[in-house]
């Protein structure tokens, strides 16, 4: 079925600076080659890795992105902008080149994770949307990762959409978390247009609206026989499984079995070995418990750790609003503009100058041992030498994914995105795939060409800040 993309694909989903600086570019003729790259800066204490996601509505962004006439004539009602500058977007598209890492890539700080090469006004103007789509859905596959590492074994649901900052989190939330291990989601929507398994029981609402609890789970049982997940907490929770045990021998003799019973408040790992003894003497060992209400990698980890018959979770609120660590540190940098590389040199804000590649290396157990960060035309052993004839000695992670403003090839589906997270995940050194922090990071190493090139773009500002100091003092003299 052929959907439109969930996301909006209008350019002045942006900052006003963007338009402004476009506006100046075109008054000096600025629009040279430019290569931008989006990393983040540091990670952050409460993870060890992130795993990169949202490449694919960036790409949807990219080749339909533009301006309607409705909001052209809007924008040239604001008085801000001349009408030359108003044309040039009418026409304006992205024909630039995009590599990027994988969706489901675990990656760490410095490393690029998206390189847009294309012309200045192009490549300036979808920076705030790129920066918008990869951290959103980078923090909610981080964290959902994490969930998946304390419980791999375990059915995990997304169950976030209510609390989701709006919809399009909550929509991407789903398909973020889906990606990095989750078995599916309550958002309907999603399951339109991805294809996520859609999993849900019903609110204490439902339980309410009835005379009798047990009248509940018969209706709802009647009525959806081949999915009965029953809510037991709205009264009491352990009385409501001693009354399930009848009605469900009764249900299974007419062909409907109660799969799982769902328990969404007080002390869940208590309630839990209470309801499953009650139903194991009542002979329904084979019905699950599944588990919801604030949950997050902490609180399954501690209800796993004591050891709470709980056979599945709705993860919500905390993962699609990434509670513990709601924003990355990251930035969309300009490297190269007219074939100069270029950096930023801001205090606690410098950048690494030039077109980069990451190389990634495995000890012989296939376990990810160390990161080099290079140059795109060097080799990935860090020595400097980008001998092109010696085999890299490392993967190269970033992938040509967009050129002409076009897609390579048709982006892989969701099924085979979750393998690539898997695969990832399970070469994760034993260190970081806990909550804590291990004793030493993971290594990222500089390569010696890409310090060389730091050096170099260093002493050309450093020519060029000597000489308009000159200037400028002769001129105040």
């Amino acid at each position: 079925m052929s959907l439109p993309p969930p996301v909006s694909a209008s350019l002045l989903l942006t900052d006003l600076y963007q338009l402004t600086m476009l506006q100046a570019y075109l008054d000096q003729g600025q629009a040279e080659l430019a290569v931008f790259e989006f990393f983040v800066r540091r990670l952050p204490e409460q993870r060890q890795f992130l795993m990169a996601a949202g490449l694919e509505q960036v790409l949807d962004f990219l080749e339909g992105a533009c301006l309607s006439e409705a909001e052209l004539a809007w924008l040239a009602g604001t008085g801000r902008f001349h009408g030359r500058f108003i044309e040039s977007l009418r026409l304006l598209r992205f024909e630039g080149a995009v590599d990027a890492l994988p969706e489901g890539t675990v990656f760490f700080a410095d490393e690029s994770v998206l390189r847009v090469v294309a012309p200045l006004p192009q490549a300036q103007l979808v920076e705030t949307r790129i920066i918008n789509l990869l951290q959103y859905q980078t923090l909610v596959a981080s964290k959902a990762a994490r969930a998946r590492l304390v419980a791999p074994v375990l059915q995990l649901v997304d169950f976030g959409l209510r609390r989701a900052h709006g919809a399009e989190a909550g929509l991407l939330s789903a398909r973020a978390s889906y990606l990095a291990g989750f078995d599916g989601t309550a958002t309907v929507l999603a399951g339109l247009h991805w294809g996520i398994p859609l999993f849900g029981t019903m609110a204490h609402a439902f339980i309410e609206v009835h005379a009798r609890e047990t009248e509940a789970f018969e209706h709802f049982a009647r009525s959806h026989p081949q999915a009965v997940t029953l809510l037991i907490d709205t009264y009491d929770t352990e009385a409501a499984a001693r009354q399930l045990v009848p009605l469900a021998h009764r249900l299974a003799a007419e062909g409907i079995t109660v799969q799982a019973v769902r328990i969404d408040s007080g002390d869940l790992a208590d309630h839990a070995r209470r309801v499953r003894a009650i139903l194991d003497v009542g002979g329904l060992g084979g019905i699950r418990i599944f588990a919801s209400g604030n949950l997050d990698e902490y609180r399954l980890a501690e209800l796993l750790g004591q050891g709470a018959p709980i056979d599945g979770f709705g993860v919500g609120t905390r993962m699609n609003t990434s509670a513990d660590l709601p924003f990355l540190d990251c930035a969309y940098k300009l490297q190269e503009y007219a074939g100069l590389a270029r950096r930023k040199r801001s205090e606690g804000k410098a950048t690494w100058p030039g077109r980069k590649q990451v190389y990634r290396h495995y000890d012989a157990a296939g376990v990810m041992a160390g990161d080099v960060i290079t140059l795109l035309d060097a080799d990935g052993d860090g020595d400097g030498d980008g001998d092109a004839d010696a085999p890299p000695a490392g993967q190269p992670l970033l992938q040509p994914v967009m050129r002409a403003g076009r897609r390579l090839a048709a982006s892989p589906g969701l099924t085979e995105v979750r393998q690539h997270a898997r695969a990832e995940l399970a070469r994760l050194p034993p260190a970081l795939r806990g909550l804590t922090p291990a004793p030493t990071p993971y290594p990222v190493r500089v390569s010696a060409a890409l310090a060389a090139l730091r050096a170099e773009v260093d002493a050309r500002l450093d020519r060029q800040g000597a000489l308009d100091a000159a200037v400028a003092t002769a001129h105040l003299l």
